[in-house]
């Protein structure tokens, strides 16, 4: 019996022994510095957002999560990046609507949202709004659908990247208007709004962070909004539904996701830590004052919510005929 003991004992021991190891592979915090990645330039709504909450889950959390801006194609670097990554938890990605559930059925991304990135919560929606440069002379969306309409493939629209929000968006108003406006893609949301103030491009579906400041100083036109309703923070303007094409919506949103291969325990612990930190009172009132709607959700909620996105676009993609060119 002491004999049979013993092995028991030696047995379990080791069993600790194995079971120990995965789970200080699995230490939460990560020991090291939290990365988040944001697939666009500094400036633009992405970055806003992300820095915003990286700081409140850094306090929350004891421990440094950097906000590393890795711009270029859309978003889809950063997300290439992200899905490559080691998968210890210290490496979370920013997504967002247009590399996640757009590009692709576009291109080539070199990876798969679905499996190379697992999905840890929603983080912010937003509809875009379409704002027009002075230059163009018009005021209303109507003004705006006729000059597109006498000068066909002579009005351009910006957006931060092929196969970005802002880019369906674009295309989604041009087969509801009739019209044939040129996709321009920037880099992200900064530098094609600076083209557009600089008259260079006349117009953008823009994300309100970046676009509300220039209008509010006369310096853009807005339109319409992509929603299917008016937000609070801007209630003069219309939206597109409202101002002739029932039913159109293009919405803009960012989510947390993490390397496909990150341990189950470290996603379920992310998602408590981002759940919180977008309920905390501070962090919704500042992203609610920069035109961001916060959207914490389970792991579950969001993964079927990315599903949703992805057959939708992909529909309108294949029925538009759309390509990344």
């Amino acid at each position: 019996m002491k004999k049979r003991t013993l092995i028991s004992t030696a047995v379990l021991a080791g069993a600790a022994l194995l079971l120990g190891a995965p789970a200080q592979a699995q230490d939460f915090p990560p020991k090291k510095p939290v990365t988040l990645v944001v697939g666009f330039a500094a400036g633009g709504a992405a970055d806003a957002a992300a820095r915003m909450i990286a700081k409140k889950l850094g306090e929350n959390i004891g421990q440094s999560v950097v906000v590393d801006n890795k711009g270029g194609a859309g978003g889809n670097i950063a997300h290439q990046l992200v899905a490559k990554a080691t998968p210890d938890g210290s490496v979370l990605l920013f997504g967002s609507v247009g590399p996640l559930t757009i590009a692709p059925h576009l291109m080539k991304v070199g990876y798969d949202p679905f499996k190379d990135l697992a999905p840890i919560s929603g983080g912010v929606y937003f509809p875009n709004v379409l704002v027009v440069h002075p230059g163009t002379g018009a005021k209303t969306l109507a003004e705006f659908v006729q000059l597109s309409k006498k000068k066909p493939g002579s009005v351009d629209f910006a957006s931060t990247g092929a196969g970005s929000a802002s880019h369906l968006a674009g295309e989604l108003f041009n087969q509801r208007a009739g019209i044939d406006m040129v996709h321009v893609p920037y880099k992200g949301g900064a530098p094609a709004m600076q083209d557009l103030l600089g008259g260079r491009i006349a117009s953008y579906f823009a994300a309100p962070p970046t676009a509300l400041p220039q209008i509010e100083a006369g310096k853009l036109i807005p339109l319409a909004t992509t929603g299917l309703t008016r937000p609070a923070y801007m209630p003069n303007i219309p939206t597109v539904a409202e101002a002739g094409y029932p039913g159109f919506e293009a919405l803009n949103w960012y989510a947390f996701v993490a390397p496909g291969k990150t341990p189950e325990p470290l996603l379920e612990r992310w998602n408590q830590e981002i759940v919180k930190a977008l309920n905390d009172p501070e962090v919704k009132d500042a992203l609610v004052k920069h035109g961001l709607t916060p959207q914490p959700t389970t792991r579950a909620e969001f993964a079927a919510f990315m599903k949703k996105e992805s057959a939708q676009w992909a529909a309108i993609i294949k029925e538009r005929k759309l390509s990344a060119n």
